[in-house]
């Protein structure tokens, strides 16, 4: 009897656990739908963004950039890894934080620090590497105009000379089940090149096209890191809902395991109970 009662403990035990995942899922699911739909509107803007910088600077004469496309000797550099604040996604800080480690590999024998985004990243990373800033908040109110400060923040860190080298380390969202590391250098921008033959003989441009691209290379750079961590945002709820719906189903499959284990074991007990009184009264009766 006593094994009867564990099995309807753990039985309650793994009920209460799915009730849990399931409506976890459900909350994801909700979150996913308004994430989703935020990275969906905003990449062909960001992408046009991007076209439109390369169609100015296609026509100007040497490098335009100032002092965004310095190239230094690489002696510091800074790693902006985008994690969550919270756990229960499945691999999807692990492979943030595992890219991660992977680049402060790469570049061994010179200074390399993490500028985290999320608790996460912060908590693990903070462990085996020299993290300077932490930015979780942001995730409290994911709006442009706090990522912007952020972006200004990087920036202001490769104008100084404090660091030579800025890469954005996040999970890009393709679907709810799948989420791809990315890695791509924020400062210094690369030469901008475009195989684009670019007619301005119909525009006057009012400033200069020089003084358009200077604007709109910081405006660039604020979309970028908004894209990122907008990507990252939308992938981290796909990630736990993913988790969630297979935690939801190993916890089903447990329960009705048990179940039928219950059930084996009581009519056993039944049994046992019925031929020891079916004994009993032979043994009266003989």
């Amino acid at each position: 009897m006593a094994n009867l009662k564990e099995i309807r403990n753990r039985i309650t035990s793994v009920s209460s656990t799915m009730q849990i995942t399931s409506a976890m899922k459900m909350v994801s699911a909700a979150k996913l739908k308004k994430a989703q739909d935020a990275i969906t509107a905003m990449r062909p803007y960001a992408e046009k963004l991007t076209e439109l910088l390369q169609n100015l600077s296609a026509t100007l004469d040497g490098e335009i950039g100032g002092e965004f496309t310095i190239q230094r000797e690489i002696k510091k550099v800074l790693l902006v890894v985008i994690t969550s604040n919270r756990g229960l996604a499945g691999a999807f800080n692990t492979n943030a934080i595992k890219e991660a480690k992977n680049r402060a590999e790469f570049y061994t024998g010179k200074q390399v620090d993490i500028f985290a985004i999320g608790k996460k990243g912060n908590d693990v990373l903070s462990k085996t590497h020299s993290v300077v800033d932490n930015q979780s908040v942001v995730f409290d109110d994911l709006t442009f105009d706090a990522v912007a400060k952020i972006a200004d923040t990087l920036t202001e860190k490769f104008v100084s000379g404090e660091y030579d080298k800025i890469e954005l380390i996040y999970n890009q969202f393709k679907n709810a089940a799948t989420q791809i590391v990315q890695t791509e250098q924020f400062l210094p921008l690369a030469p901008i090149k475009s195989d684009l033959t670019v007619s301005t003989g119909d525009y006057i441009f009012e400033p200069s096209k020089e003084e358009i691209v200077l604007t709109l290379i910081p405006k660039s750079l604020k979309t970028q890191l908004y894209k990122g961590i907008r990507d990252s945002f939308a992938s981290e709820h796909g990630a736990r809902m993913t988790a969630m719906h297979k935690a939801t189903d190993n916890a089903t499959e447990m329960r009705n395991q048990l179940k039928l284990t219950y059930n084996k074991a009581r009519q056993a007990s039944i049994t046992n109970e019925i031929l020891e009184i079916v004994g009993g009264a032979e043994a009266l009766n003989g």
